[in-house]
């Protein structure tokens, strides 16, 4: 087995569903995986709770100064994401935190600036890149010339904390870097009805090929989640997401096996500096589309 001074103690910091499915995890890590390197020694919460599929609850301080815990997995909502990751990489531990990482570019800049400067791993998770349906769209798209594309997203209204929706909806622009390359923000536009608590956000994206990409957010009461694409090639249009079965192991799973091999070092540096040049861009496009959003709305009003 195991011995205790190999292993990364970890604690989880939030316990909403993101929390729980880590220490769910943790606790019965992918057989023969990295993942078998983690350790999960308490949670950390705003709320006093009993014990969490028999972890304790432990402080932060504790946390923090505690030599047997090297990881802090961040689950708490968006807008405290920032705080946290701060703490925890000033007192040396590795982070891997929900997305987006932080609200603006410039603090994600400097988050993984602390990081490199402490020699520790920061980690933003993208369960998203994951699924079965979107690695077999990835294959689909591959090799093809993209003429035009749309994806609308729609989901019930965002919670507080969330974030503005160029933020809270990093997954969706996510999938379109990582399926069409880095992209530059042409026009962005947000409707908002906060007594019916609709929200609506259209970006305006180009391709380095000066393609256009439509972008929509839309979140209101009984929308069901659900994501609409329309991708016009040279050769063919790409409607919907192509069936794929479902993978034996789960999306977070695949994560957390991600993360425990960047601390072991067995990820290669070139996909470790890809990873962050993709993480980075696509929160500058989130600024750049929330700064856009807002000008649009200020003007109106």
């Amino acid at each position: 087995g195991n011995s205790e001074k190999d292993m990364f103690g970890s604690v989880v910091v939030g316990i909403g569903t993101a929390g729980f499915v880590r220490i769910r995890d943790m606790l019965a890590p992918l057989p023969s995986s990295a993942a078998e390197k983690l350790s999960v020694k308490g949670f950390i919460s705003r709320r006093i709770l009993e014990e969490q599929q028999g972890v304790k609850q432990i402080t932060v301080e504790d946390a923090l100064s505690r030599d047997d815990i090297k990881v802090a997995f961040v689950c708490t909502e968006n807008a405290a994401h920032e705080e946290n990751i701060r703490m925890f990489l000033e007192a040396g531990k590795h982070v891997c935190v929900e997305y987006p990482m932080a609200m603006t570019h410039k603090t994600a800049v400097e988050l993984w600036d602390l990081a490199q400067e402490k020699g520790v791993v920061l980690h933003e998770e993208h369960i998203e890149l994951l699924t079965a349906d979107f690695k077999q769209l990835k294959k689909d798209v591959a090799g093809k010339r993209l003429e035009e594309g749309f994806l609308h997203f729609t989901g019930g209204p965002l919670k507080p904390g969330f974030g503005f929706p160029a933020f809270s909806g990093i997954a969706r622009l996510t999938w379109l870097v990582d399926l069409f390359g880095e992209l530059s923000v042409t026009a962005a536009s947000m409707e908002e009805d906060q007594q019916n608590k609709y929200m609506k956000m259209t970006a305006q994206l180009i391709t380095k090929e000066q393609k256009p990409l439509t972008w929509i957010e839309e979140w209101a009461p009984g929308l069901s989640r659900a994501k609409d694409i329309n991708f016009r090639f040279d050769s063919c249009t790409i409607t919907q997401l192509p069936p794929a079965t479902r993978e034996p192991v789960g999306i977070f799973m695949q994560d957390l096996v991600l993360f425990s091999q960047k601390l072991l070092g067995q990820v290669p540096r070139d996909q470790l500096h890809a990873e962050r040049r993709r993480v980075l861009h696509c929160l500058e496009l989130a600024d750049r589309i929330q700064q856009l959003s807002l000008q649009g709305s200020a003007q109106d009003t």
